[in-house]
């Protein structure tokens, strides 16, 4: 007979989480099944708007750079809230008025040198960031907000994501997604919620090696409609348009449309991003594809709303944590794994019957190369000759939670023949009507 549990990782016992994020999570509507409150939830979601007015103030966006230089400035402190910043203490201006000195931007080059000392004011903070959290503040419970992290400018969809997942928390945003996962570990914030796949453009890539790479599990999902508008400034007619900027997966999703319009297409760092370069360069020959909130945001006009080429356009967030979510029975439940296999022929197949012999539904695999080994040598020995193969890394999801003993038996009968298993999180499905 199989064990109840496997190693102490995939144990029930060892998924910690706070309570407030279950909480906000059972408090999330779930809607009616019939057709009309579905759709009437539906354009509720893709409306919704972040407790932040349009014509407020946006925050600056945390980057790699302003996050390494918030590490070099509290690195050998020993209390993360800054009540002995030694570094501020020395940076304080000899002024007649006594103000602090505004600490200078930190160059990418001065950080790699790792030059140190006042006097270098390289490394002083950048004045804009925000104080980090201690492990007291971030408790919901004791300031009532959580921050939480996401990729794009404000009015990006992955915004809306964010209040959606986490009603009134404060929306961080940074420009790059290894930010937003440094953001977590440095408990510069207390969530994430990124992009993981969407229905027409498919997986993110980038964020499942990044999975890989940084310790953070996952806690939820979000599955958010997405409702894509061509902007452009106030007077601009879509006759008037060359080009047409935003986000590469928004460019795929609306390929079709964008192909009729006649009009070149240039990446983008996000979709609100571009919408927001548009306002500030004043280019009346470019239009971007985006939310109908980041028009609001930066004065754009809607010359075409619904411009993606399938109606049912759905992407996939994560929520993500510095602890693990406490798994339990009685709800649906997703649990992410990543895996690696030995080359050998059906090696894949005997990995995924470990699931089917249990009657576990997969919902999603993806295969990503081994960037730190990419290319393995296979001998044949019928043969005597040897072969270069890739090396692959196995990302899956499966519907069970990792309270159920029939997903601990999966996962350590896949653990026979899997050189590395990590469980990437276990945690409720987002089962709302899209």
């Amino acid at each position: 007979m199989e064990a109840a549990c496997i190693s102490a990782e995939l144990c029930p016992s060892s998924f910690v989480f706070s309570s407030p994020f279950r909480d906000s999570f059972a408090e999330r509507p779930l809607g009616s099944s019939s057709k009309s409150a579905a759709t009437e939830w539906k354009l509720a979601r893709q409306r919704m708007t972040p407790p932040r007015a349009a014509t407020a103030v946006q925050p600056r966006q945390l980057s790699m750079e302003s996050i390494q230089a918030w590490q070099w400035r509290y690195q050998g402190n020993e209390d993360l809230d800054g009540r002995k910043d030694t570094l501020r203490s020395r940076s304080v201006a000899s002024t007649s008025g006594g103000e602090e000195a505004q600490p200078a931007s930190v160059s990418q080059d001065a950080l790699e040198k790792g030059a140190g000392g006042p006097e270098d004011q390289r490394l002083q903070t950048p004045a804009h960031l925000p104080k980090p959290l201690s492990t007291n503040q971030s408790n919901i419970n004791r300031t009532g907000q959580l921050r939480v992290a996401y990729q794009g400018a404000a009015g990006a969809y992955s915004e809306a994501a964010a209040y959606d997942a986490f009603p009134g928390c404060e929306a961080v945003p940074c420009e790059q997604f290894d930010a937003a996962f440094q953001a977590v570990e440095l408990w510069l914030v207390d969530r994430a919620v990124l992009p993981i796949e969407n229905s027409l453009g498919g997986s993110i890539h980038r964020n499942y090696d990044l999975l890989m790479r940084h310790r953070l599990y996952i806690v939820g999902e979000v599955n958010f409609p997405v409702n894509h508008c061509l902007l452009a400034l106030p007077g601009v007619r879509k006759e008037d348009l060359k080009r047409v900027l935003s986000h590469p997966q928004a460019l795929a999703q609306t390929e079709g449309y964008l192909s009729a319009l006649g009009v070149i297409r240039e990446a983008a760092a996000d979709t609100a991003g571009s919408a927001q370069l548009i306002a500030q360069e004043g280019w009346t020959d470019a239009g971007a594809i985006a939310s109908r909130r980041a028009g609001e945001i930066y004065g754009l006009d809607v010359l075409a709303e619904g411009v993606q080429d399938e109606a049912d356009n759905v992407t996939r967030f994560l929520m993500l944590a510095r602890d693990q979510h406490i798994p339990r029975l009685g709800v649906p439940y997703k649990t992410s794994i990543v895996f690696t296999l030995e080359e050998a022929p059906g090696a894949l197949f005997k990995a995924l019957a470990v699931f089917s012999l249990r009657d576990i539904n997969l919902t999603k695999i993806e295969s990503r190369p081994q960037r730190a080994k990419p290319l393995q040598v296979v001998q044949d020995l019928r043969n005597q000759t040897s072969t270069k193969a890739f090396q692959f890394l196995f990302y899956i999801d499966f519907m069970a939670s990792m309270a159920e003993e029939r997903a601990q038996n999966a996962l350590r009968h896949l653990q026979e023949i899997a050189p590395f298993l990590r469980v990437l999180g276990s945690y409720p499905m987002d089962t709302r009507p899209l």
